[in-house]
C-alpha cells in the first residue's frame, strides 16, 4: 500500500488517474444503458451482436489514428479533445430523448462513436505512465490504473442497474456525458507537457520519426499481443453477449442481474490489481502472466450454472480476479521495451489490435446461444481464453530488440530489461537526470 500512496502524491498522475476513473465509470453506465435501450425494443436479442460489433469494430480504425495523434501532439490536449466530441455524442440521446425525437439507430450510432475513439484514453494514459512516476513504481501505477477500472466499473454497474429503473436509460447517458467533461478537465490541467522526441528535446516536424514496425521483432510484444487478442475474443463474447443474453431470460433480476455479473468482474478486477501492484519486484512475469491466464480461462466454464445466479457471478469474479494482473504484468513490460517516441503509437496500435477482438467472440458465440447451445458456448470461450497462454510458458527472450531510451525526465525509458523464462526480469534502468 506504501507503493500506491507513494505514486498517488505524484499531482500530475493523481489528476490524470481521478479523471480518467470518473470518465470509465460513466462509461460502465453507459454500456448498460445502451444495452437495454436495444433489449427494449422488438427484436432487442437478435441486435445485441449488432450493438457489439458497432461498439469494438472501429476500435481498428479508430485505434491507428489515435497513436498518432498520441504521438504528435502533446497527449493532454489529445485526451482533452477526444473527451469532449465523445460527451457531446452520448449528450445526444438525453437531449432527443426529452424531445420525443429519439430515433431507433441512434443508440448503435452512439456506440460506433465511443468505440472510434475508445483508444484514444486506452492508449493515451499508458503512454503517459512512465512519464509521470519513476520506472520503479511501473507495476504501481498500471495497477492503479487497472484498480480505477475495477472500482469505477463498480460504481458504474451498480448506479446504471438502479438508475434506468428510476430514470431511464436515456438518462443516465446523461451522467456519463458530465463524466467526460470532468476527464477533459483534469487532463488540461496535468503540469508535465506529454510530448517526446527520441532526445526530449521539442519536436522538429521536419525530423524522422521511429517506426512502429520495430516492433514486430519483439517476441515479448507480440506473443503477449496475440495471446491477449484470444482472451478479449473470449471476454468480449461473455460481456457483450452471454451476460446480457443470460440476464435477460435465464437468470432472475433483469438489468440488475447484469449489473451483479459484471460488477462481481469488476469486483475480480479490484482485488487482483490491488495485488498486482503490490507485489515485488524481479519476478518472472512472462510465466506470472502464463499462469493467471490459464486461471482466468476457468471462470468462463461457470455460466453453465445457470438459473444460479451467484455460481455464474463467482465465474466473473474469477475472471476479473486473475485477468487483470496479467494485463498489469504485460503493460509494464511493454513500457519497459518500447522507446518513448513510440509510445502512443505502439499502444494505439497494441490496444486496438487486443480491443478489436471482441467483435469476433461477439459474433461466433451468438448463434450458439440463438440455438440454445450455451454449453459450447462455455467450451469455446475457455479454450480460446486459456489455450494462447500455452506459448508464454514456452518463450524465452533476451533483451529488448527495441530499446527504451531514458530521455533525462523520470520514468521515460528503461534500458537493457532482460526476460528469462526460469530467471528473474533484470531491470537495469537508472533514473534520468
Amino acid at each position: 500500500m506504501r507503493t500506491y500512496a507513494t505514486v498517488l502524491k505524484g499531482r500530475d498522475f493523481r489528476r490524470l488517474w481521478l479523471g480518467a476513473s470518473m470518465s470509465t465509470a460513466g462509461d460502465a453506465m453507459t454500456l448498460i444503458a445502451l444495452t437495454w435501450l436495444v433489449l427494449n425494443r422488438p427484436g432487442g436479442t437478435g441486435r445485441l451482436g449488432v450493438l457489439a460489433v458497432c461498439y469494438t469494430a472501429p476500435v481498428l480504425v479508430g485505434g491507428l489514428a489515435a497513436g498518432a495523434l498520441l504521438d504528435r501532439f502533446d497527449k493532454r490536449a489529445v485526451l482533452a479533445a477526444d473527451s469532449v466530441i465523445r460527451g457531446t455524442v452520448v449528450a445526444s440521446v438525453p437531449l432527443l430523448a426529452a424531445m420525443g425525437r429519439l430515433p431507433s439507430w441512434l443508440p448503435f450510432a452512439v456506440a460506433a462513436t465511443y468505440g472510434l475513439s475508445k483508444m484514444v484514453p486506452m492508449a493515451g494514459v499508458p503512454a503517459a505512465i512512465p512519464d509521470l512516476v519513476r520506472p520503479a513504481d511501473l507495476d504501481a501505477a498500471n495497477a492503479l490504473e487497472s484498480v480505477s477500472y475495477a472500482v469505477s466499473g463498480i460504481i458504474g454497474y451498480t448506479l446504471a442497474g438502479t438508475l434506468i429503473g428510476a430514470i431511464g436509460p436515456e438518462n443516465v447517458l446523461a451522467l456519463d456525458a458530465a463524466s467526460f467533461l470532468v476527464f477533459a478537465t483534469a487532463a488540461l490541467t496535468v503540469r508535465r507537457p506529454l510530448r517526446h522526441t527520441d532526445d526530449g528535446a521539442p519536436r522538429d516536424a521536419t525530423a524522422r520519426r521511429p517506426r512502429v514496425s520495430v516492433l514486430a521483432r519483439d517476441p515479448v510484444l507480440v506473443v503477449t499481443t496475440l495471446a491477449f487478442m484470444t482472451f478479449n475474443i473470449a471476454e468480449g463474447a461473455l460481456t457483450l453477449v452471454v451476460g446480457p443474453w443470460l440476464a435477460k431470460g435465464h437468470l432472475p433480476g433483469g438489468p440488475g442481474t447484469l449489473s451483479v455479473l459484471l460488477g462481481a468482474l469488476s469486483v475480480g478486477e479490484l482485488l487482483g490489481g490491488a495485488v498486482a501492484g503490490a507485489g515485488r519486484s524481479g519476478f518472472n512475469r512472462l510465466r506470472a502472466i502464463a499462469v493467471a491466464q490459464i486461471t482466468a480461462a476457468l471462470g468462463f466454464l461457470a455460466v453453465i450454472a445457470v438459473p444460479h445466479r451467484a455460481a455464474v457471478a463467482a465465474g466473473f469474479l474469477l475472471i476479473g480476479l486473475f485477468g487483470v494482473p496479467m494485463t498489469v504484468w504485460a503493460q509494464s513490460l511493454r513500457m519497459e521495451r518500447i522507446p518513448a517516441p513510440l509510445r502512443g503509437r505502439a499502444f494505439g496500435m497494441l490496444r486496438t489490435l487486443m480491443q478489436a477482438t471482441p467483435p469476433v467472440g461477439a459474433a461466433v458465440v451468438t448463434p450458439l446461444l440463438a440455438h440454445g447451445h450455451l454449453g459450447a458456448a462455455a467450451a469455446l470461450m475457455t479454450v480460446l481464453a486459456g489455450l494462447p497462454a500455452l506459448a508464454l510458458l514456452t518463450l524465452r527472450a533476451g533483451a529488448p530488440t527495441t530499446s527504451s531510451r531514458s530521455d533525462g525526465v523520470p520514468g521515460t525509458g528503461v534500458e537493457g530489461v532482460a526476460v528469462r523464462l526460469g530467471g528473474d526480469a533484470d531491470d537495469t534502468a537508472e533514473m534520468g537526470a
